[in-house]
């Protein structure tokens, strides 16, 4: 989202201040300077120790990172300031704002109380971590969080509105291409899942539906897999009807997708982990769109995906926890001759609403002008 919203800033003007290593050339993105204020690899609380870890993280690193951030703006010399709140982030840019007047744009992209992190890091930091976060959005500049359930839960809790739902988003090109998708003829049905599996309970009972009703299709059914991760090693993953492809650059996986019939997009079928489960929002789903594809949408009534899917005609939308009303939906589904067709206005009409990416990007850059640091014109 970061480098497709700024690949039009120029980067002689684009600086880049984070606590996480990334390994060489893994940014993606001509900057003119970078600044880390790394967490040392043994002190980053990952699966033992966390407690103590943490404990550490806050008391000794957060108060240098704060510094380190300070001057690194005070070298850098910005003219605007975007922020992400996210994980270790949080506590020294929480710390450094509190303590220097500034004008910034904040972006909110995950709660820090999900499931996983208070597994990991326990609930009296993560909650601390939160209330940083819902801080430094509230005294933001301009603002935006990355779903339309998240805007509506963080303006409940701070009072402040968003200047928009910023996520992945569809460029011109693809939105034009919408349009012309025309109807496959190799006589297969092509289901696509991009990514990692978050919810691998729900992968294997969508997989067990479509094992049920593979026989009862008229056309034969394959899943083709994109992504970092090998799935080959799975009860439910059968080489006959399955295909990994890896992780392909990104020209090349929009290529991939539009050569599939269907995009899945699947979330937790239980509302256990809400703080995720509700608002965050999965990418893989505007990049089925940004292909063309229809999308198949397993989650709780309540999660951010399924609402969006409820919304927009884009494909099947199901929520059940029933093996075979889940089978059903899915022989109906996928019986369709052209789905493309069938649900092409409705993911022209989501796509454009919802992920236009010329407008997140305009409104974007509306909000960092209005965050400067300095007069147009002034010399920073």
């Amino acid at each position: 989202m970061v480098r497709q919203m700024l690949r039009d800033w120029p980067a002689d003007k684009l600086f880049w201040w984070s606590c996480r290593l990334e390994p060489p050339g893994n940014f993606g993105q001509q900057l003119a300077a970078q600044a880390l204020a790394v967490i040392p690899e043994k002190l980053y609380p990952h699966q033992r120790w966390c407690a103590q870890k943490s404990w550490l993280l806050e008391r000794i690193w957060t108060p240098w990172a704060a510094r380190h951030f300070q001057r690194t703006c005070r070298q850098f010399q910005p003219e605007t300031v975007w922020i992400i709140p996210h994980a270790w982030a949080i506590p020294p840019l929480a710390r450094a704002l509190s303590a220097r007047r500034m004008k910034y744009h904040a972006t909110m992209q995950d709660f820090m109380d999900m499931g996983n992190y208070v597994g990991r890091h326990g609930v009296d930091l993560t909650q601390r971590l939160v209330g940083q976060a819902e801080w430094l959005y509230a005294r933001a500049t301009t603002r935006d969080a990355t779903s339309h359930p998240m805007i509506a839960e963080l303006h409940s809790r701070t009072g402040k509105p968003a200047a928009q739902m910023l996520h992945a988003g569809i460029e011109s090109g693809e939105l034009a291409r919408l349009g012309s998708r025309g109807a496959k003829t190799d006589g297969s049905i092509r289901i696509a899942h991009a990514g990692t599996i978050q919810v691998p309970e729900v992968f294997a009972f969508f997989v067990s539906a479509l094992r049920e009703i593979r026989g009862r299709l008229a056309r034969p059914l394959t899943l083709e897999f994109y992504g970092n991760h090998s799935y080959r090693s799975q009860p439910w993953f059968d080489p006959a009807w399955m295909n990994e492809h890896g992780n392909l650059p990104a020209a090349e996986l929009s290529a991939a997708l539009r050569s599939c019939d269907w995009g899945f997009a699947p979330m937790a079928l239980t509302d256990a982990d809400p703080r995720y489960n509700r608002f965050s929002f999965p990418t893989k789903f505007i990049s089925y769109l940004a292909a063309g594809l229809p999308v198949i949408t397993v989650g709780h009534p309540e999660s951010s995906v399924v609402k969006m899917a409820a919304a927009h005609p884009v494909g099947i939308c199901a929520t059940t926890r029933d093996a075979a009303a889940l089978a059903g939906q899915l022989v109906a589904g996928l019986s369709e001759p052209d789905p493309a067709a069938k649900y092409r206005e409705g993911i022209r009409q989501c796509a454009e609403t919802e992920f236009n990416a010329s407008r997140m990007r305009a409104t974007l850059y509306a909000c960092l002008r209005e965050c400067a640091l300095v007069a147009p014109g002034d010399k920073p």
